[in-house]
């Protein structure tokens, strides 16, 4: 009798007993890549990724001509900034593919590192930049900013412990002995350094991680108050911002501050208002012909404004504005203490300081050395806090319901449509 090709045992039809099983597997392997985590991922992914780029060419345009003038070349600071940007995205999407577990469990350890970072300034390695000693320098060129990596070292910190109290909550000395002893000292070794204005971002994130963790309002209060009589203290120890404030204070209304302390923010000021609604147009801003100090790091906003008007700068707080409801989702769908409290201080320490830095630019607070998150030149702010959403992508990616998500894509055949 002839053999036909479906009796053979090893022909193509023929299907060995686990073939199923490992078909359904990859079927499942598949889905989990390629399943949406949630629009509250890639809400955040793509704002971060639109406020990167606009910022890369925001600072080309407003350092391009004090660029010119010191280097001969008008994109030295934008090929840094897109240098950055370069790093610090990869950065992030790896970041983002870390478990929530295994930054829990090392973070101690990464606070531990980061606080060892930030006494490096205090070495021959740091310096001094417009008087605060909050920067190392290594070589000719390399520069950072430990205290960049303090933040993230401390919302991680601070969730690790959330995370070991979280049955003993009401209790203040099991929550706040040790959070305090973290916060004192990595605010201490920033103030000691005269940066008040990281200090001031970094006590945003500590209280914004502790209300979202769950720490009791009685005790928050308590708390605010004692930073509240400590405040005063730490701004009169320095005798430039005690005339900084004073500055502010006057309205700038003193003709011999203008020339001086007052010549940056009243600057900001005309430049942010002479964009009107619509702005002067991408490139054409005036201020950034050296008429506006730092034009492209604290008050690259004034130079948005300017040149995109107030469209422009209503676009920008809005991106902020979507941003920070989408990590409030992250925090609101979540059931991991952890999750909720690193979360609630990273989006404190990102949001706040857009706010700081915007309320500075419009005079609503004085002059405190803040960059606009995402936007400002800078690498070591922009790698950290690309580093620090990378972490709250990560959560976003296991948000209770994925398994549901994946569960209720389509197949046909046994492959993906």
């Amino acid at each position: 009798m002839a053999t036909t090709p479906t009796d053979l045992p090893n022909s193509r039809n023929a299907r060995p007993t686990g073939t199923s099983r490992r078909t359904n597997g990859a079927i499942v392997a598949v889905k989990n890549v390629f399943v949406a985590e949630s629009g509250t991922f890639y809400a955040i992914l793509g704002v971060t990724l639109f406020l990167v780029v606009f910022g890369v060419v925001m600072v080309l345009s407003s350092s391009s001509v004090e660029q010119y003038a010191a280097t001969h070349d008008f994109f030295g600071a934008a090929s840094r900034q897109g240098l950055y940007a370069v790093l610090g995205v990869p950065l992030m999407l790896i970041a983002s593919r870390v478990p929530a577990r295994w930054w829990r469990k090392w973070a101690m350890r990464l606070l531990g590192a980061a606080l060892v970072l930030q006494l490096l300034v205090y070495t021959p390695l740091g310096i001094d930049v417009q008087g605060n000693r909050n920067w190392i320098k290594i070589g000719s060129s390399f520069t950072a900013q430990p205290s960049e990596v303090v933040k993230l070292g401390l919302a991680l910190g601070i969730g690790a412990i959330m995370y070991v109290k979280r049955d003993k909550l009401d209790d203040w000395k099991e929550v706040f002995i040790p959070i305090g002893i973290a916060s004192m000292v990595s605010l201490g070794l920033v103030v000691l350094g005269g940066d008040q204005g990281t200090a001031m971002i970094m006590l945003l994130l500590i209280l914004g991680a502790l209300y979202v963790g769950g720490a009791r309002a009685r005790h928050l209060l308590v708390g605010v108050l004692a930073f509240a009589v400590m405040l005063p203290f730490v701004t009169m120890a320095s005798s430039s911002r005690q005339v900084r404030i004073a500055a502010w204070l006057s309205g700038c209304t003193d003709s011999n501050a203008f020339q001086d302390l007052c010549w940056q923010p009243v600057h900001g000021m005309w430049a942010l208002a002479s964009g009107g609604v619509f702005g002067v147009g991408l490139g054409n801003s005036k201020a950034k012909w050296s008429w506006l100090p730092e034009a492209d790091n604290d008050y690259i906003f004034a130079i948005i404004g300017e040149e995109l008007g107030l469209i422009g700068a209503i676009v920008v707080l809005a991106l902020f504005v979507v941003l920070a409801i989408s990590m409030m989702k992250v925090i609101r769908q979540s059931r991991d203490p952890f999750v909720k409290t690193v979360t609630g201080g990273v989006l404190a320490w990102i949001i706040g300081q857009a706010l700081v830095n915007i309320a500075v630019v419009l005079g609503l607070l004085p002059v405190l050395g803040v960059p606009l998150p995402l936007i400002s030149a800078g690498g070591s702010a922009l790698i950290m806090t690309l580093v620090a959403i990378g972490v709250v992508l990560s959560f976003a990616r296991d948000l209770p319901g994925k398994e549901a998500r994946a569960a209720a894509l389509p197949t046909t055949n046994g492959t993906l449509r």
